[in-house]
Formats: structure tokens, C-alpha cells, sequence
């Protein structure tokens, strides 16, 4: 299928590991121009020069004001196609283990930038009268996750923003959606698996092994195959979907919802 993606300009936040960087690398196999995004600047400049016609590069915390108006003075004047928002998440914690700093932070990481970077890419979507922003989440919006307190409380505050606003811009051809992954085989598990071996006192191997079997097709999900569902999201085939949040999780979640 042609994605109708070539030569389309994208920004790809966290684009340097996990699912960002699949997405990333999917975007450019399509033909299009990625502006990567991350806070570390090595790991941009190697993927930029397997790429160097295709990739643009933004280093810096995309969470800080700063970083956003750098962002949005490299958008000045061109036509942006869509926006993948992805970030790290805070750490796991108990609600017993946090403090109300935990709180704080956790907002200004998991909701606050969002809002903010949303609100400024906005008016630009507007005068183009199409958009495609895409929110990578966690499975924990529909089914929380052990010692997540903070992540499974912040996210789902995302969940009720975006809807609301996808339902506000739908009309201008500007579509919001959230991917919602389970337990894949990227970075960010492997604080997961470190996090379960300390709790139960067994060996990070044995950790990863109890997460597959929650996950009832028994393996860790691949974050390639995460990203080809993430890339269609954001072509216009995907123009009568909007304000879904929508998992990606190999039958880990029990509800129909």
C-alpha cells in the first residue's frame, strides 16, 4: 500500500530508542522527512547519517518550553504532515513510595508539555486544514500497571484531552489518537523487569519471563511492528479515525474496551 508519505515532513519525538525510533525509521523507508527529536545529541547524529537527506535534527528535553520553541521556529514556513509525541515516563513507583514532588513531576512529564506543545502546533494544522498528531502512551490508560501509580494516573488525564480536543478540530481535517503498547521489547522495559526482580527477589531474566506471560501471546511485542500501525495512523488513509486510543498489546488487557 502506498502510504502517500514521500517527501511529507514529520517530527518524531524520542526518536533515538524504543518506539520512537521505529517509527522514525519507518517514516523514512515511506520517503518522508523526519525531524528527530531526543535528548541525546550522539545518538541523533548517528541516526542522521544513515539518513542524511531524510532527517533533520532537534537535541533537547521536548518536555521544556525551550525545546518547543525551538521546535516550532524549525516548523516556520513549512508544511507539517504530523507529529508523533512520545517520552519517557516517570519512574515506577507505589503510591505508598511517592512523594508529592513525585506528583509534580510527573505532571510537568507526562501532561503539561503535551498540552503546551499541542496548543502550539495547533493554529499551524489550522491553516493547512489537516494534521495528524499521534500520542504513544501506555496499555496502563486501560489497565493499570503494578507499581505505576504515576504513570497510570497522568496518562489517563492525556486520554480525556485528547477526545475532547479530537472532537473540536475534527471538522478542519486534523485527526488526535493515542497507541496505547504493552509489554515490547524496547528500553524502557528493562526498568520494568530491574523494578519486578528487586520486588519478588528473582533475576531480571526470570522478571522478563513472568511480563511474557501476562502477555497471553507469550512473547514481547516487536516495535517495528508497533510503528507500521503508528505510520498509517499518521497518512491520510487514516482521515475517519480520530480520538481513539487504540492498544497494541498481544491480549494483555482482559476488558472489551
Amino acid at each position: 500500500m502506498d502510504l502517500k508519505l514521500k517527501n511529507e515532513i514529520f517530527v518524531v519525538t524520542g526518536s533515538t530508542s524504543g518506539f520512537g525510533k521505529a517509527i522514525a525509521e519507518q517514516l523514512i523507508s515511506e520517503g518522508a522527512h523526519v525531524i528527530i527529536n531526543a535528548r541525546g545529541e550522539e545518538k541523533l547524529e548517528d541516526l542522521h547519517q544513515k539518513h542524511p537527506d531524510k532527517t533533520e535534527i532537534l537535541p533537547g528535553d521536548i518536555t521544556t518550553d525551550a525545546v518547543i520553541a525551538d521546535l516550532m521556529r524549525m516548523l516556520h514556513g513549512k508544511k507539517l504532515h504530523g507529529i508523533v509525541v512520545n517520552a519517557a515516563g516517570p519512574p515506577a513507583k507505589s503510591f505508598i513510595n511517592t512523594e508529592i514532588t513525585d506528583w509534580d513531576n510527573a505532571y510537568e512529564k507526562l501532561l503539561r508539555w503535551k498540552v503546551k506543545l499541542t496548543q502550539e502546533l495547533l493554529e499551524k494544522f489550522k491553516d493547512q486544514n489537516y494534521g495528524r498528531i499521534l500520542y504513544i502512551e501506555s496499555v496502563a490508560v486501560k489497565q493499570p500497571i503494578e507499581n505505576l501509580i504515576l504513570s497510570n494516573s497522568l496518562r489517563m488525564a492525556v486520554v480525556g484531552f485528547v477526545k475532547t480536543l479530537s472532537q473540536e478540530v475534527a471538522h478542519q481535517g486534523i485527526t488526535l489518537n493515542i497507541l496505547a503498547p504493552g509489554y515490547h521489547a524496547t528500553p524502557a522495559m528493562e526498568r520494568l523487569f530491574a523494578n519486578k526482580s528487586m520486588l519478588l527477589g528473582i533475576s531480571p531474566e526470570d522478571a522478563r519471563k513472568e511480563f511474557e506471560k501476562e502477555t497471553k501471546v507469550g512473547f514481547l511485542g516487536d516495535p517495528k511492528d508497533f510503528a507500521s500501525l503508528a505510520v498509517w495512523l499518521l497518512s491520510p488513509h487514516s482521515r475517519f479515525i480520530t480520538g481513539q486510543t487504540i492498544s497494541v498489546d498481544g491480549g494483555l488487557i482482559k476488558g472489551s474496551m
